[in-house]
């Protein structure tokens, strides 16, 4: 297997625990943020900063690669980790998601999906076996099943067979991948039904994939739902592969999916309001951009040793916002993806030192979630 996963500690109290997972580009500990670099770049940090803040795997888009600048283009290059000048992990999704995002610019089918490309509108058609090759032409350590991603809310008829094509065509992924040095990870799927992710799981883990992703969540359910639904979900996936929870990057999402033994996450959530001037503490947001802290010289969090927190205040880092400056942008990217990266850290260590319940009750009794 192009990836192996070791389980190190189990939480005595919950579904939390450690473990490593085994990739050619570098071993990295779980349970783990990844940094979405969705156009083959994290948005305004550089290789050496993520390496820097401790980031060991990022996530890039097969979508956007695949309409700009092509898969063949990165091939070309030596693959994605050459022409990004990444050597740790790479995870790209399958495209599935964004192309069902399009709304009235796609067509699903038993074959693939039929959309207009969101750039120029020309047309295009991504089927398992096409996103497949796109990923392999890639090269990414960590590739994914191309899924239907099931909408919030939707019909139990509907969610039913958007949920067996999504298994359908896991098996056609499965066929169609030949690259030794790369893993597949089969996606959970069935909406918010707990018979159809029950399904779903049990269908691809007799496929035997050396990982599996839970899809279809946080796309707007209420959280306590996405929380039942992984309660119900995880306990049927393998204990030795990687559980991986897409789309969730939240401090509060992940301590629970922690919980629930989760140990893979990713989301542009931290780049994407870092950028309109809000800065992720272990208390809550704190919106940086905001007039009351024009005069403040404290640094954005007290309790954060990222390169912005140890040098600038945040009455500079608003200014810089306030002035348009793209140095502020990025000050509070670094902040952003270095507070996640090293949550998560600390909650290794919880489990590892037996406290994890500790560690989220002491979360809960000081975050403002909003």
């Amino acid at each position: 297997m192009a990836i192996t996963y070791e389980l190190i500690k189990k939480c005595s109290q919950t579904g939390a625990r450690v473990g490593r997972i085994y990739t050619p580009h570098g071993v990295f500990d779980t349970p783990m943020f990844m940094p979405v670099g969705t156009q083959a770049t994290v948005k305004a940090v550089s290789p050496d900063e993520l390496k820097a803040m401790g980031a060991s795997i990022v996530l890039s888009n097969t979508y956007h690669l695949y309409l700009r600048p092509g898969a063949d283009l990165v091939a070309e290059a030596g693959g994605l980790h050459k022409f990004m000048k990444w050597d740790g992990g790479i995870l790209t999704d399958s495209g599935g998601f964004q192309v069902f995002s399009l709304g009235p610019l796609r067509k699903i089918t038993e074959e693939g999906v039929s959309f207009r490309s969101h750039i120029d509108g020309s047309k295009h058609f991504l089927s398992p076996e096409k996103a497949i090759e796109v990923q392999m032409a890639l090269g990414a350590d960590i590739i994914m099943a191309f899924d239907e991603c099931v909408p919030y809310p939707a019909e139990f008829e509907y969610a039913r067979a958007s949920t067996e094509r999504t298994t359908r065509w896991a098996e056609r992924c499965q066929k169609a991948h030949t690259r030794k040095d790369q893993a597949l990870f089969g996606i959970v799927q069935g909406g918010m039904y707990k018979d159809l992710r029950t399904k779903s799981a049990q269908d691809l883990v007799k496929m035997d994939f050396p990982g599996y992703a839970v899809g279809g969540l946080s796309v707007g359910e209420p959280k306590q739902l996405m929380y039942e639904m992984l309660e119900h979900t995880v306990p049927q996936l393998p204990h030795n592969k990687p559980r991986y929870l897409m789309g969730v990057g939240t401090p509060d999402c992940l301590v629970e999916g922690v919980m629930h033994g989760i140990d893979m996450f990713d989301c542009v959530f931290p780049t994407r309001v870092a950028r309109n001037g809000t800065a992720m503490t272990s208390k809550g947001r704190l919106v940086v951009k905001n007039a009351q802290y024009a005069r403040d010289f404290r640094p954005i969090d007290a309790d954060c040793d990222c390169y912005t927190c140890r040098n600038f205040s945040r009455a500079y880092v608003r200014h810089l916002l306030k002035t348009e400056e793209i140095f502020g942008l990025r000050l509070t990217t670094i902040h952003n993806l270095h507070f996640l990266i090293h949550f998560m850290k600390k909650m290794r260590q919880a489990i590892l030192d037996d406290r994890f319940l500790a560690f989220r009750q002491e979360f809960w009794a000081h975050y403002q979630s909003h």
